[in-house]
């Protein structure tokens, strides 16, 4: 599936949830994860397309189930997209320190810390007023792994609508959009330029290495995804005169950058 078909299909099943049924089908839609699942295939297709041996991509092509339930520093959680090593067993282990001790571990450090691990996310109305809960649910995640496993190589898929859906037109059955502040969108990329390219070990827990700001005008017919500050510029979503740089968070390299940094810190071959 590439992203544009994953994102169309997004915009379907949203929209046509919202006219069917209101903010509660929207509500529900949103919590079944069958849109968000369209980027996560996209996401693991763009792995394979990279290089990576589908057998070992989990929750699987065109599944949703088997996720691996890593353990951090603080929690274990279910993970969105995983490229296990192609070398190494798992071998549980009782978790002996922090929030976890006593819990068991069925996959053990080692083969967590060399497992790929990607996080997807979206965000298509209230923007700005739900910013900072869900900016610190992001770093969360990746300092609970790093916590544990410093070498790990960790990425992050946002997917944000912009201009916005309008919530308060949900109820009413209709598909509106409201156009948000450019600053808001420079604010976006600043935050998440601030947490990519994770290159030490020994310090920011908080960082992936590579995150994917996606960016996509859900407005249009066809929902159009953004690739370059001077298409956000031309299409009024960034100032013109804004000092940030969208490049290095564009979908295109995501992948490639991930496996660059891992084959740089556990070899090559090991995903393939």
């Amino acid at each position: 599936m590439s992203i544009q078909l994953a994102v169309n299909n997004f915009k379907g099943l949203i929209e046509s949830s919202i006219i069917e049924g209101g903010n509660k089908a929207k509500t529900a839609i949103i919590r079944s994860s069958k849109p968000i699942l369209n980027i996560h295939e996209a996401v693991k297709i763009q792995l394979v397309l990279s290089g990576v041996n589908k057998e070992l991509i989990f929750p699987p092509l065109s599944k949703r189930k088997p996720e691996l339930k890593l353990a951090g520093g603080l929690k274990q959680k279910d993970q969105d997209v995983c490229v296990a090593p192609n070398y190494t067993n798992h071998q549980s282990e009782m978790l002996t320190i922090g929030l976890l001790k006593g819990t068991m571990d069925k996959y053990g450090e080692e083969y967590t810390k060399r497992t790929l691990t990607i996080n997807v996310r979206s965000q298509i109305s209230s923007i700005q007023k739900n910013f900072d809960t869900l900016y610190e649910r992001t770093i969360s995640e990746a300092q609970n792994l790093h916590d544990r496993c410093p070498e790990m190589v960790l990425g992050e898929v946002y997917l944000i609508a912009v201009p916005e859906y309008n919530d308060k037109e949900f109820g009413n059955n209709k598909c509106v959009f409201k156009r948000i502040s450019p600053k808001i969108v420079e604010k976006y990329i600043k935050s998440f330029q601030a947490i990519t390219n994770r290159t030490e070990l020994d310090k920011f827990f908080y960082q992936y290495e590579a995150t994917c700001l996606l960016i996509v005008d859900f407005s249009r017919k066809v929902p159009k995804i953004y690739h370059s500050t001077s298409e956000l510029i031309a299409d009024g979503l960034l100032p013109e005169d804004t000092s940030v740089k969208y490049e290095g968070l564009e979908w295109s390299n995501f992948s490639k950058k991930l496996l660059k940094i891992y084959s740089e810190r556990f070899g090559t071959g090991i995903l393939s």
